[in-house]
């Protein structure tokens, strides 16, 4: 905590803005953000009344002294206290208060700043507070209520020199950037400061630009905060806010955003993990465990986000994000949208769209997404998703810090969420204080006991092996991960098949020499539905089945405690035993299916013909589809293709004698990749390959940076 000021009354408020009429435009943008646009409903009006009611709640307890300005949060309160003072001033942009109300803010402000935020204090503990959290809290309460003063300046200039946005690095970049620049527009708006304002927007053009390394967006719509970490669902978000708020309080004025790169990111890297309004697990770090239906929340802040920054975007596109927004809020039954929608800005916003009849609600997009810079993939189909989290070289196993996160171990260890219809609140209730972390769904893992905070913090928790990705078409998925286990010896060869109706889940090459036994997690369901078993197959009941050929399904009913809750699951597993050498498994995941569609599935021969499942080779065929697809975690052959280095292949044979082949380099690492086939290429009809001799190349796949490219070709005859 800085060093405190005298004790006292609370000082008088400081003089009103100089006039400016370009600061005068910012200001004002900044309350109708606030603000939002007015909306005649019960459900607007009633927030409005809950803000006014919080406000005067927090103005009639407000009780300065020398260590506290509310009695209940003792100084520093980092948190509560500047977010009062900018609830109150919320309250006052809305016309929910008096002129007395503006004056207790300002007062409230001044007094903040001498006992905890004075100009030539120490900065303590987490950087974040003196330089983000507290200065922005501090001025967007000021610039709401038109009040502020050369002291508050001072002191953010102490805290937050310009010099700080003059290196694109450390915690200053990505998401803490944007937070950075907009806690400088707002000091800009404090004193009608042309150059800081100037400051402030040229710093953001780092932002904006695509990394290979590091913290930002990537080519394939990977978001990585910390190094190490995928963070749409955390810093992304915060991000996007940030972005869509200076967009709309900047539009019109001599800073004006002209960069539209960020339009991209709204379905390219935010929509494909919001699922009905939720946003995955998978891409929210160490904040998953928070508190309950907190996916939830994410949701609605990437939905009020994309709203925000559509008023600034072309025409079409934001209609299209309207309609993707409103096709969230149709779907989220778990956590309506607009019930929860507590801010009245997002509500009324919200409320609009979901009245204006123009505005279709979008349904849920059907395809497969990959990020392999971020080791993520999301598979859609109709009725189901299902989402993937590794572990590599570049991603960390989890991300434990501040306390938060402790038990996180095995999350990039191949875990595999899925939801069928009605489940949307299967990872949302209660899961991460309940559920057993050594029975993740879908991981491998080594049951050696680890301490809280197992491995390095902040997300270098990062396996060495660079295989780490798959090759996609957009509709179908061959996802591989050679993994090792977190702080143990164990490791193993997971491949993952995404298909129309079912995720066929490989496993190879499982070792270990910790003296515990090695598991594959099948599932974990919290859920008490009935769980039917038959030979190979199992089924919950409104959830789906399971097809496990030839061993044997462990299975556990129980119901776990922690952080204050108890709930039922289901979780069904297969033992490798202890410090295997080699071990293996298959099984097939069918979400949404019926007990009658598991069994009869399971009674037949099965749609998908397993190729290979080895250390050296993963690979499927499925006759209907004309599908060949596979994981060369060395260089060989599966179903007539013959790889000539380590890659992810899927080729999709077609009646007309063409096929599409899709490759991908996982490691980055190849100059060149060749596919010769049983049958010869003719020619090459599309796409970036060359043929000769009937064999297809590809130049450079190092250079894809792990994405997938397709190539049409015609075959000649077996």
């Amino acid at each position: 905590m800085a060093a405190a000021g005298a004790a006292g009354a609370l000082a008088p408020a400081r003089a009103a803005y100089t006039p400016d009429d370009t600061f005068v435009l910012l200001r004002r943008r900044w309350r109708e953000v606030t603000a939002g646009p007015a909306h005649d409903s019960d459900g607007y009006r009633a927030r409005l009344a809950a803000l006014g009611r919080a406000a005067a709640r927090h103005r009639a307890a407000m009780a300065p002294g020398p260590a506290w300005l509310w009695p209940d949060e003792a100084f520093p309160s980092f948190t509560a206290t500047p977010r009062r003072l900018r609830i109150m001033a919320q309250a006052y942009a809305l016309g929910l208060g008096d002129e007395g109300l503006a004056r207790a803010v300002a007062d409230g402000v001044e007094h903040y700043r001498r006992h905890v935020y004075p100009a030539g204090g120490r900065a303590t503990g987490n950087w974040w507070h003196w330089q983000i959290g507290v200065p922005r809290s501090l001025l967007e309460a000021s610039v709401l209520t038109g009040t502020g003063g050369a002291a508050l300046a001072e002191a953010v200039d102490h805290y937050v020199p310009e010099r700080r946005l003059a290196r694109y690095e450390g915690n200053s970049t990505a998401a803490n950037r944007v937070d950075l620049c907009v806690v400088t527009l707002l000091r800009a708006m404090l004193g009608d400061d042309h150059g800081k304002a100037a400051v402030a927007v040229s710093a953001l053009s780092p932002v904006f630009e695509t990394v290979s390394e590091g913290d930002g967006f990537y080519r394939d719509g990977s978001f990585i905060q910390h190094t190490f970490v995928p963070y749409q669902g955390a810093y992304g978000v915060t991000l996007l806010s940030g972005l869509a708020t200076l967009y709309a309080v900047l539009r019109g004025s001599p800073w004006d955003l002209a960069d539209r790169r960020i339009f991209d990111t709204v379905e390219g890297t935010y929509a494909p993990f919001v699922r009905d309004g939720a946003c995955m697990d998978l891409v929210r770090g160490r904040g998953v465990g928070r508190r309950s239906f907190g996916d939830h929340e994410r949701g609605r802040e990437i939905a009020a986000a994309v709203l925000l920054l559509g008023e600034s975007a072309p025409a079409g596109v934001r209609e299209r994000w309207r309609a993707m927004v409103k096709g969230w809020a149709a779907r989220g039954a778990s956590r309506p949208m607009l019930e929860h929608a507590a801010e009245p800005a997002f509500h009324a916003r919200l409320a609009a769209v979901i009245d204006d009849g123009a505005v279709p609600a979008a349904a849920e997009p059907v395809g497969h997404r990959l990020l392999p810079m971020s080791a993520r993939a999301v598979h859609r189909r109709p009725g189901w998703c299902a989402a993937l989290s590794m572990a590599s070289h570049r991603i960390g196993h989890y991300e434990h810090g501040n306390g938060e996160n402790l038990r996180g171990w095995h999350t990039g260890s191949g875990m595999l969420y899925w939801w069928a219809e009605g489940h949307g609140d299967q990872y949302s209730d209660a899961f991460w204080p309940t559920v057993d972390p050594y029975r993740l769904p879908g991981v491998t893992v080594s049951t050696l006991r680890l301490p809280d905070g197992a491995g390095a913090g902040w997300g270098d928790t990062r396996t060495p092996w660079r295989w780490v990705g798959g090759a996609t078409d957009g509709v179908h998925a061959a996802v591989g991960q050679h993994l090792s286990g977190l702080e143990s010896t164990m490791e193993a060869f997971k491949s993952w098949f995404f298909l129309d109706d079912a995720v066929l889940c490989l496993g190879a090459g499982i070792t270990g020499a910790d003296g515990a036994a090695v598991e594959t997690i099948v599932d974990n369901r919290r859920t008490s539905a009935p769980l039917t078993e038959g030979e190979g197959w199992a089924h919950l009941d409104g959830h789906g089945g399971y097809l496990v050929p030839g061993q044997e399904l462990r299975t556990l009913r129980e119901r776990r405690g922690g952080g204050g809750a108890r709930r039922a699951y289901v979780t069904l597993w297969l033992d490798h035993g202890v410090d295997p050498r080699s071990a293996s498994y298959r099984y097939t995941l069918l979400p949404g299916a019926s007990r009658q569609e598991t069994r009869a599935r399971a009674a037949a021969p099965d749609p998908v013909r397993v190729l290979a499942n080895t250390s050296r080779l993963q690979a499927v065929h499925v006759p209907a589809l004309g599908l060949t697809a596979a994981c060369f975690w060395n260089a060989g052959t599966a179903g007539g293709v013959r790889a000539s280095a380590p890659c992810a292949v899927l080729v999709r044979e077609r009646p007309d004698g063409t096929a599409a082949v899709t490759v991908a380099d996982p490691r980055c690492d190849l100059d060149e990749l060749t596919l010769t086939w049983a049958r010869p290429v003719l020619e090459v009809l599309g796409g970036d390959a060359v043929v000769s001799g009937g064999v297809l190349t590809f130049e450079r796949p190092a250079r894809w940076e792990g994405a997938s490219v397709t190539a049409t070709v015609r075959l000649g005859d077996r």
